[in-house]
């Protein structure tokens, strides 16, 4: 089964990375990135040991829901989240929001969670490549942004996610990490209350022996396991801003 092994040859790339870094191999979660990919794939994958999955699009997260059910696994928003989809995020089994990256998308999510008595964990989203093509709220605006959020008590801020350069360019690329480890740094300095910084979700397939080098907890691996999609990366995870 080419899933398998391709997930085993990730596994293996994980562990390594972090041997050479010299940090414990248990201190790195694989997030499935799993756009496009059927959910009878989905399910080879979680049966052979794995549990956390990311969807880029609200409508893959409702149409694979019912597929999924019966097979145990954690779901995380990855992608670009507008304010009128936060309620179907909240009734298709949505742990955590990795893409917070601005304040009125925070508020929004609040007030709903509220109506329903609910919390929810997040991570802040940075353009550490600050890319104009590229979401995420600047680096430099990035603590403003985990204050305000922090002030709202069904959000649970847990750390940041970046999505990084796409370049051959491991020097960089290396740079965009570095920077969302810095900055998760000077948080924690802050020590502010409602704010928790131990996930750094940032990698993928092409970098994630230097996203493991620089602190990454989380890295989101689709491709190398599932194969090339039909349509470029920029597609899938919805990134290019449309033009106003």
């Amino acid at each position: 089964m080419e899933i398998i092994e391709h997930l085993h040859h990730i596994e293996t790339r994980i562990r390594q990375a972090c041997i050479t870094a010299g940090r414990d191999p248990g201190s790195v979660r694989l997030l499935l990135a799993t756009k496009t990919v059927t959910p009878e794939n989905i399910k080879i994958a979680l049966q052979a040991g794995q549990s956390l999955i990311g969807e880029n699009k609200v409508q893959e997260i409702k149409e694979k829901y019912e597929a999924l059910l019966s097979t145990p696994h954690e779901k995380h928003f990855i992608g670009h989240l507008q304010t009128n989809k936060i309620k179907d995020i909240l009734k298709y089994g949505v742990s955590c929001v990795q893409s917070v990256d601005r304040s009125d998308l925070a508020e929004k999510l609040h007030q709903r969670l509220l109506q329903e008595q609910r919390t929810m964990d997040v991570l802040i989203q940075v353009n550490t490549s600050q890319e104009e093509s590229k979401f995420g709220v600047a680096p430099g605006e990035a603590i403003e942004l985990v204050k305000q959020v922090a002030k709202l008590d069904t959000l649970r801020i847990k750390g940041l996610m970046t999505i990084g350069l796409f370049s051959t360019d491991t020097v960089a690329v290396r740079n965009c990490f570095r920077l969302l480890k810095k900055i998760q740094q000077d948080i924690i300095v802050l020590q502010l209350p409602n704010v928790e910084m131990k996930e750094l979700s940032m990698g993928m397939s092409n970098d994630l022996e230097t996203a493991i080098a620089e602190g990454a907890t989380i890295v989101r691996v689709g491709t190398a396991i599932f194969g090339k999609r039909q349509y470029p990366d920029s597609y899938y995870w919805n990134e290019s801003k449309p033009v106003i």
